[in-house]
């Protein structure tokens, strides 16, 4: 019997669409934490000089370095992830229909003990193996053993340009705060701009994850707040001591 994961939902048209539905919250799940790393990032980059100088072109040119660096590295990141997550799902896929071709009579009765092993009776488990074998044989298999649906494989260039995207978009809230404000409020207007966008994500990020908002939006503030503060101190004393 095969060891690969496999969830308890039966393979219907029902499902399909709850499988996309839930694809569909990944990505977005997987954006939103793209901008908070984008917002964290740049803006502990851009607090740390901050805190060692105050030429706004040296603070600029280090804001956006961050940013440019961080946006690929997170889209090439994420492009060979989701490359290699694929590249394993196809890999399933062609074994499965391999042990479909040579040995049907034996797939057949994993099948309905998988489904006996959820809880169904046996003679409703062979029953419905031997119906959604008929249908379609290698769709059900997949459903059941692996949790693929082989119409919705991953897609390493939407998530790396997603990552991209949202990574850039998170990255440019600390960036133009700092740049827009005069030299005695950038640290202030920063530190809040950054703030309400964490919590923006964090609500976003436990929506879509259907999790508790205030633990989300608690960690991520918290987390972002002492990047910050850590970075700025960090700029503070070691650009006052090569000074």
């Amino acid at each position: 019997m095969k060891t690969f994961r496999s969830r308890s939902a039966i393979h219907s048209d029902s499902d399909r669409h709850s499988s996309s539905a839930g694809a569909s919250l990944n990505r977005l799940r997987a954006a939103v934490l793209g901008a908070n790393d984008g917002i964290v990032s740049v803006s502990s980059i851009v607090l740390g000089v901050a805190g060692a100088t105050t030429s706004k072109g040296t603070i600029f040119t280090a804001g956006l370095a961050g940013l440019v660096a961080g946006a690929l590295s997170m889209a090439v990141g994420e492009y060979v992830s989701v490359s290699t997550q694929r590249d394993t799902e196809r890999a399933y896929i062609a074994h499965e229909k391999w042990e479909l071709e040579t040995r049907p009579d034996q797939e057949l009765t994993e099948l309905a003990q998988l489904y006996q092993a959820k809880g169904a009776s046996k003679q409703t488990s062979e029953r419905l193996a031997a119906e959604l074998t008929k249908k379609d044989a290698l769709r059900a298999h997949l459903d059941v053993e692996l949790n693929i649906n082989p119409d919705d494989l991953t897609n390493p260039w939407q998530a790396g340009i997603a990552s991209l995207i949202s990574f850039t978009i998170g990255g440019l809230i600390p960036l133009v705060s700092i740049m827009l404000v005069p030299t005695h409020l950038r640290f202030i207007v920063t530190f809040v701009a950054v703030l309400i966008a964490l919590v923006i994500t964090g609500y976003l990020s436990a929506t879509a994850g259907g999790a508790s908002r205030r633990r989300a939006i608690g960690r991520v503030v918290v987390g972002g707040a002492i990047a910050m503060l850590v970075t700025y101190g960090i700029g503070a004393l070691f650009g006052t001591a090569i000074k």
